[in-house]
């Protein structure tokens, strides 16, 4: 069974102060719920204030594609802002970062079908942008056949080229064409009057697969709708392929184009401090304006939290050693995370389709990585009771998580400099009272000794708590008990003293009596009392002889023997006397020499065989072994008879002890026969143990002494 101690169940006890932690992290917890409620409300007030800012000025809206019932992707174009110009090259390179915002085009969008299309012989990938006041419009085209534009034929019509059908600013539809008759820069040409338009310029390159054609022209020029198309001649036909993003042939059919407002823009720059990102989008969820970064956008909950550099020791430790360990727990805000939204044509989500809806929402989302949770918030804006658009604004909850992380770090502090001392206090504490009740056990054991006698006193405490009063009454009844035990010890060889002179005044008159002639009733009566008084004496003799032998081990001088011999020797007279069938012998033949008194040792086997004698059943040996075992000499006396009562091993060899039933009893017994054996194995310096047999049959004494 596990024993602990005061001192390890009070460090024990005090693990539960580790719960200080857990409550106190689940409460910084239900802060950062509070906050997140709150960081929520503040950025849908933020979307508010804008939205106000956006309220009834259709003048923003009018060029752009509200009066659409719908946008349809690749038909309808979106001129994203770009980071910077672009070389006219015909390289594409500068085209590469916005590589996945190309839109591929393949036989659907060809005018008239063609069940033999393939798509190597022609199919394009196309993007418009916008940066500062220009258009750019790069295509990568895909055919199986270039054909040029002859270098001395006017006509631009009958060879590869690319058409642009727009509506300018004045409602106006201009058609242009861009055809080249070599690598290159190239021009526009009005598809009416045959001129050049200078305003559009371009670079005509051709590829492997087919060419890439580059093109730059003014906002100035484009109203809200523009198409494009990709006319092929190939030598082997007659009929050309045309595939479009629209059709140019209808005006009524042209896609629409989406420039991001600069005049909404410029609204936004001045919200662009507000620590969020925010977005302006029309009621076809398509992205008019987009200020802020969203690596940057973690509102106003962290300002002031940047960590400052350590200056004191305090700090460097915190940092240096508390920070790691905090941390393998807590969470550090990921400012690089992937952004799928930095830049989109359009925006979808049910907070966004809400504020279209007219009801302001809110959603919270994770990044793709799922580093960072982005919180966004949507307000309508509304034109004559009429949504026009909506305000998205988006942050992440980096600020909350780094003010949560500050807070936990000083709870945590704290926590631990309570932890510490509350421990430590606690160990002391624990271990001041543990070795006070280790020095009142100590000085109770110096008191008794192992067979129970009082050889001492115990030294009690002045100390007015409950361990003190412990320590008073322990010595209180220590004292008590070695007067009573005294008094035990010295009342066999009083009883024995005082009993002798009765005795012999009894027996000297039984003596005389018997000399008198007397009938044969008084002679039966004569004959008991003799009987009685025989008894009588040996009971005296037995007690005397504990006595005696206790005054003799006390002046007793140890001197060197041979043990082997006197074993031996004594077995030879049981052998004669009680017959020499009735033992069996296993004798070490080797001296083995122990200091003492050979005498003591004779009567300890007295006492070890007369017990075997009177135990062991009929026809029934006792077996008898004397060996050496490392620096000890072990000797052996078993019987076969009743077993040792459960209980009773520890104890049988104290004084008075006795296993003896009084109706199988035929000479009186004090049960100070294996009392004297256990006198003479303490001043031996050994010990005997006494234990049933393994197989049930009897008992074992074992007396193992020490030899030189």
């Amino acid at each position: 069974m596990l024993r602990l101690g005061l001192r390890t169940k009070f460090i024990f006890l005090s693990c539960f102060l580790f719960l200080l932690p857990w409550l106190g992290y689940e409460y910084v917890w239900e802060m950062e719920k509070f906050l997140r409620q709150g960081q929520e409300k503040t950025l849908v007030g933020t979307t508010r204030a804008l939205a106000t800012a956006l309220h009834e000025r259709p003048a923003l809206f009018d060029s752009q594609t509200n009066f659409l019932d719908q946008v349809v992707k690749g038909r309808d174009l979106y001129a994203y802002n770009l980071n910077n110009p672009i070389q006219l090259d015909g390289k594409l390179s500068e085209w590469q970062p916005y590589q996945s915002l190309f839109w591929h085009y393949d036989k659907r969008y060809l005018q008239g079908l063609s069940n033999e299309h393939q798509e190597s012989d022609l199919s394009f990938d196309h993007m418009v942008g916008k940066y500062e006041n220009y258009l750019y419009a790069a295509f990568k085209v895909t055919d199986s056949s270039l054909v040029y534009r002859a270098k001395n034929v006017l006509s631009f019509t009958r060879n590869d080229h690319l058409q642009i059908m727009l509506k300018t600013p004045e409602g106006e539809f201009k058609r242009y064409v861009v055809a080249a008759r070599q690598d290159g820069w190239v021009n526009a040409f009005d598809a009416t009057t045959q001129e050049p338009v200078t305003k559009i310029q371009g670079y005509f390159k051709s590829t492997d697969t087919g060419y890439n054609i580059e093109l730059r022209f003014p906002l100035s020029m484009l109203g809200n709708k523009l198409g494009f198309a990709i006319e092929d001649w190939d030598e082997d036909k007659v009929e050309p392929q045309l595939m479009s993003t629209s059709n140019l042939q209808n005006p009524n059919d042209i896609g629409s184009v989406l420039v991001p407002s600069p005049e909404i823009n410029r609204i936004l720059k001045g919200m662009g401090h507000s620590g969020s990102r925010i977005w302006v989008v029309d009621n076809h969820h398509r992205v008019l304006a987009q200020s802020g970064s969203i690596h940057h956008a973690d509102g106003v909950w962290a300002d002031g939290l940047k960590d400052a550099p350590a200056t004191t020791w305090w700090q460097r430790f915190e940092q240096d050693y508390l920070h790691p360990l905090y941390y393998k727990i807590l969470t550090r805000p990921e400012n690089e995370f992937i952004d799928t939204l930095h830049d989109v044509a359009a925006m979808q989500g049910t907070h966004i389709a809400s504020a279209l809806n007219g009801k302001p929402a809110s959603s919270w989302r994770l990044t793709p990585d799922n580093k960072a949770v982005i919180l966004s918030a949507a307000y309508p804006i509304w034109i004559q009771d009429k949504v026009i658009g909506a305000v998205i604004a988006e942050e992440t909850t980096n600020g909350v998580r780094t003010l949560r992380n500050k807070s936990l770090e000083k709870l945590f502090n704290v926590i631990l400099a309570v932890m510490l001392v509350g421990t430590v206090t606690l160990f002391f504490f624990a271990s001041r009272i543990s070795s006070r009740i280790r020095r009142l056990r100590d000085n109770a054991e110096q008191a008794i000794d192992a067979q129970g006698r009082i050889t001492g006193k115990i030294t009690y405490a002045d100390s007015n708590d409950e361990i003190g009063d412990l320590s008073r009454s322990f010595a209180n009844i220590v004292s008590r008990l070695s007067g009573y035990t005294d008094y035990l010890e010295n009342m066999s060889s009083r009883l024995s003293h005082e009993l002798r002179t009765p005795v012999a005044v009894v027996r000297s008159s039984l003596e005389n009596l018997q000399m008198q002639p007397q009938s044969e009733l008084s002679q039966k009566y004569l004959d008991r009392a003799s009987e009685g008084v025989e008894r009588l004496g040996k009971i005296i003799t037995t007690m005397s002889e504990a006595t005696r032998l206790e005054q003799s081990i006390q002046s007793a001088e140890a001197e060197e023997f041979d043990l082997t011999k006197v074993i031996t020797g004594c077995m030879q007279g049981y052998q004669i006397t009680y017959g020499e069938s009735l033992f069996t012998l296993s004798l070490c033949k080797e001296p083995l020499n122990v200091s003492g008194a050979p005498e003591f040792i004779a009567q300890l086997l007295d006492k070890l065989i007369n017990n075997a004698l009177e135990f062991k059943t009929p026809q029934s040996t006792i077996s008898v072994s004397l060996t050496k075992q490392e620096q000890h000499a072990l000797l052996k006396i078993s019987n076969q008879g009743p077993l040792l009562p459960d209980g009773l091993v520890e104890h049988i060899f104290d004084s008075m002890v006795s296993v003896r039933s009084q109706q199988h009893q035929q000479q009186p017994h004090l049960g100070l026969g294996l009392y004297i054996v256990r006198l003479i194995c303490d001043y031996h310096h050994g010990k005997v143990l006494a234990e049933n047999l393994d197989d049930g049959t009897g008992v074992v004494f074992t007396v193992e002494l020490p030899i030189k």
